[in-house]
């Protein structure tokens, strides 16, 4: 982390440029977008009213779903910009440009502690291209720049990786600077034992981070459909559930993996199985998998069952470092969810640095309302797994090094 960070540079006067994540769910109400879950505009607030304070002019950019290099209505990031200037008590001028005349003369007269937002870069198709001239008419409109989209950093494209060969210095806000020191600092020498609960869909996504986590975990707790694919790798029935077939290999392979670097590998004990992937369909917990039995021929696995919350509550009670990636079941439907209700109360009781990394177990642990009960909770999925693997963020790499 040897970058500048937002407290190393004099911004008082200065236009600048500041990459955000504001890549936010909403719904359409009566016409309009309403944002439903504003966490990572509240998120940027730290650096965005840090700014205002010291006297800087902040120019926000950001993207907006995937209008794939072209203005789409409903991606424009006017109601971001709206929604903006009701939690900073203070007008946030939009500019429905993200370079040129426009955007420059809005830019030409800001005042010391303004804020202006930018449309949607991904209206350009040079966005995610990192096209050079389309980067350096972004650097053209600041001072200096600052990377806080840390749920963008592993992308390398023109606002996030290309403007920094044009604009200088660069530097990480508060936002990017806390997602590095909990999912990079505190995991280095996390306090022991450390446990890692993954869940999710695919072994395929997270086999780099299971194998890169192996080297600091003293115990992996698996849950999700993940764990259709370890099972039927062993030779368990896994009945009509989600399964990787051509990733048995892989399974097997993390097993022995596991067994070799000394690390405790929990599977399920038992699941919840239902009939039908809907609400309100006939469900059963199922006796113990290791007794030999599996799922029920035509039935699914939709979460983990007692015996299974009930182990991995008590690895959580023991735990000092806790890194929690990937809900432990189908949590969206209420009837699948308790599984993932019990692993989130199990964190929140727990004295442990309880980290969540990105993605939806963070949506997973809102819905059980015991997000403030937890150390940290990231605000990248992409980008938290790729960091938790050891790789570089381009969106970091690209920032000026602290001499």
């Amino acid at each position: 982390m040897n970058k500048l960070t937002l407290r190393n540079l004099d911004v008082r006067g200065k236009r600048v440029l500041v990459r955000v994540d504001f890549n936010v769910p909403t719904e359409e109400r009566d016409g309009s977008i309403a944002i439903t879950d504003d966490t990572r505009i509240r998120e940027s607030l730290p650096t965005i009213n840090y700014l205002r304070e010291q006297g800087a002019k902040t120019i926000l950019m950001a993207h907006f779903g995937r209008p794939k290099g072209q203005p789409v209505e409903k991606y424009s990031l006017r109601p971001v910009a709206d929604h903006l200037h009701t939690l900073i008590n203070h007008p946030v001028a939009f500019s429905r440009h993200t370079t040129g005349p426009e955007a420059e003369q809005i830019i030409a007269d800001m005042k010391e502690g303004d804020v202006t937002l930018l449309e949607n870069v991904r209206f350009q198709p040079e966005e995610e291209a990192n096209d050079p001239t389309f980067a350096q008419q972004l650097a053209k409109l600041g001072d200096v720049y600052v990377n806080d989209a840390f749920g963008a950093a592993h992308r390398a494209h023109a606002s996030t990786a290309g403007i920094t060969k044009f604009i200088s210095p660069s530097a990480m806000g508060f936002l990017m600077e806390k997602e590095l020191q909990y999912l990079q600092g505190e995991l280095d020498q996390p306090a022991k034992p450390f446990v890692v609960i993954m869940g999710g869909s695919k072994v395929s996504d997270k086999i780099g981070v299971i194998k890169a986590l192996m080297e600091k975990a003293d115990a992996i707790l698996i849950g999700g459909a993940m764990a259709n694919t370890f099972w039927k790798a062993q030779g368990i029935p896994v009945g009509a559930s989600r399964v990787e077939a051509d990733k048995l290999d892989l399974a097997n392979e993390l097993l022995e993996h596991a067994k070799a670097k000394g690390v405790k590998f929990f599977l399920p004990l038992d699941a919840l199985e239902t009939e039908e992937f809907k609400a309100g369909a006939r469900k059963r917990n199922t006796s113990r998998i290791e007794d030999g039995h599996g799922i029920t021929e035509g039935w699914q696995a939709v979460d983990i069952g007692h015996a299974t919350i009930a182990l991995y509550e008590e690895q959580i009670a023991k735990a000092k470092t806790i890194l929690w990636n990937g809900p432990v079941g189908v949590f969206e439907i209420p009837d699948f969810a308790d599984g993932t209700i019990a692993i989130a109360e199990a964190l929140a009781k727990s004295n442990a640095t309880t980290i969540i990394g990105g993605g939806d177990s963070v949506t997973a642990v809102k819905q059980a309302g015991l997000a403030d009960r937890m150390t940290f909770i990231s605000t990248g999925g992409g980008a938290s797994l790729e960091l938790l693997e050891g790789k570089e963020l381009p969106g970091v790499a690209a920032l000026t090094e602290k001499s």
